[in-house]
């Protein structure tokens, strides 16, 4: 074994020890029970163990890769089955082995510089370099929130999902990395499903769900890891076009079959969460698949006709969608009586009204990272039945970090759509139409269904489907272009 191996084993398990003596911290200050303590002891133990095996056993990049697999498998999971808090931070699994894949990625870094030619090999590199700068602005924005502590929180979350983006967009650069990236999604879903429709046929719930122990009229509102019923149903309205896509593309009847079935799996299921957002994202990303299969020259007809129907929807019922908004925007607020919640529609447009508010207020640069669930609680002008979470990541993200950052991510998303739809246009085999076809309606649809969570911060399957869409632009873009390269002999 080399020297430089060698080294690479030993600051693997250095990392590994401090990581453990971390967890042990956590659990001792967290006051569990002698058996979950000595459970997290039997992990740690068992972690190091497989973790010097593998070290003498594979190579540096399968043993980085396993970890990669893992950790997108374990982002699933949330912290339903394992959670060790720490007072101001939270240690789940898929924390634990992004840190582990951190400290192999610097490993490797320390070890050669073969990075440095992943970097290279990119494609993507201002979509990366915009989420770089966002994580500044957020840092600088601190200067001026009310609530630094708040902030600081916000931009934990916003790090470790820049840092899942960057490690696999770094590591997936070959179609077969991306197949296995969304097979893992699918596997993955089959799992949060199962919950899911456990969740509605018993009533019960897991711990990490609002609805655990909660009324008894909610019960039958399937949640499955996820901490409500909406943020499951905007996770379903991806992976429905991820299971509609495999059954259209795959030559296989059976898994042809099974993808359809799952599909239809994932759509029952977002019935029963009542989540209204999340189908209309389906309705939407529906839309754009059928646009986007139709022949060319029908394309342009289904443009003009979209263009011409919904100009006659907006000429038809002019007055009543002028007479909604003037009630939920314009009109003057009316008190209503605290016995009763605030009508839903009510409460979330009094959260725009807030935000917009805020914005205007800091002349566009937003109140400061994570700080607008802070401003809500102690400066609402419009009332909101105490709810302090805006319900629109858009808006969140404006509000939080000011109106360029909104445009910038919305900017970069529509890059995203707009390149994989033109690189559709394009011949390719059935594989990469899997793939382009189900990332094109999963993000049409994600962008619709995202008003419907309180908060897509803290969802972290949102930086998931990013990564997996960013990583595919890349792979996908760097094929097209080498396959266009003349050849010289």
């Amino acid at each position: 074994m080399s020297i430089k191996r060698s080294a690479v084993q030993m600051f693997a398990l250095l990392a590994a020890v401090i990581l453990g003596v971390f967890i042990l911290l956590g659990a001792a200050r967290a006051e569990l029970g002698v058996v979950q303590t000595a459970a997290a002891l039997a992990v740690l133990v068992i972690g190091l163990f497989g973790l010097s095996l593998a070290t003498a056993f594979t190579t540096r990049d399968q043993l980085f890769m396993a970890v990669i697999y893992l950790l997108i498998a374990c982002t699933f999971l949330n912290n339903a089955f394992f959670a060790i808090h720490l007072g101001f931070f939270s240690l789940f699994l898929y924390r634990i082995l992004l840190i582990a894949a951190g400290c192999l990625h610097f490993a490797g870094m320390l070890r050669n510089r073969t990075h440095i030619q992943r970097w290279n090999r990119l494609n993507v590199k201002g979509i990366l370099l915009f989420f770089a700068f966002w994580f500044i602005y957020g840092l600088i924005s601190l200067l001026w929130a009310k609530s630094v502590t708040e902030g600081i929180k916000y931009l934990a979350l916003l790090a470790m999902g820049i840092f899942m983006i960057y490690l696999i967009v770094m590591y997936i650069q070959k179609m077969e990395r991306i197949l296995i990236f969304y097979t893992i999604w699918l596997v993955m879903t089959v799992v949060l499903m199962g919950i899911g429709i456990y969740n509605n046929i018993t009533l019960h719930h897991l711990p990490t769900s609002t609805l655990y122990n909660g009324p008894e009229y909610k019960q039958h509102y399937p949640t499955s890891v996820f901490f409500n019923q909406n943020d499951f149903a905007t996770f379903l309205s991806i992976s429905f076009f991820f299971y509609l896509t495999m059954a259209k593309n795959i030559k296989n009847g059976y898994l042809k079959g099974i993808g359809l079935l799952l599909s239809l799996c994932a759509l029952y299921l977002i019935i029963l969460t009542g989540s209204r957002a999340s189908l209309l994202g389906v309705f939407a990303g529906a839309a754009v698949y059928i646009f986007i299969l139709l022949p060319s020259v029908l394309k342009k007809a289904a443009i003009w006709l979209s263009a011409v129907g919904c100009a006659a929807f907006a000429i038809l019922f002019a007055n009543r969608i002028f007479s909604v908004f003037w009630k939920l925007f314009l009109a003057p607020q009316t008190a209503h009586s605290f016995d009763e919640p605030l009508p839903s529609n009510v409460a979330r447009a009094n959260l725009l009204k807030n935000a917009w508010h805020y914005v205007l207020d800091t002349f566009g640069f937003g109140v400061g990272a994570g700080n607008v669930s802070y401003y809500l609680k102690h400066y609402a002008l419009y009332d909101t039945d105490q709810v302090v979470e805006v319900h629109n990541w858009l808006v969140e993200i404006m509000a939080n970090f000011g109106l360029i950052m909104m445009l910038g991510y919305l900017t970069v998303y529509l890059y995203l759509i707009w390149t994989l739809y033109k690189l559709y246009e394009r011949k390719m085999d059935n594989w990469s139409k899997l793939v382009i076809e189900g990332l094109i309606t999963a993000l049409v649809s994600f962008l619709v269904s995202s008003i419907s969570p309180s908060s897509v911060s803290n969802l972290f399957f949102h930086w998931v489907f990013l990564a997996l869409v960013i990583a595919a632009v890349n792979v996908i873009r760097r094929s097209k272009h080498e396959q266009s390269e003349p050849v010289y002999r």
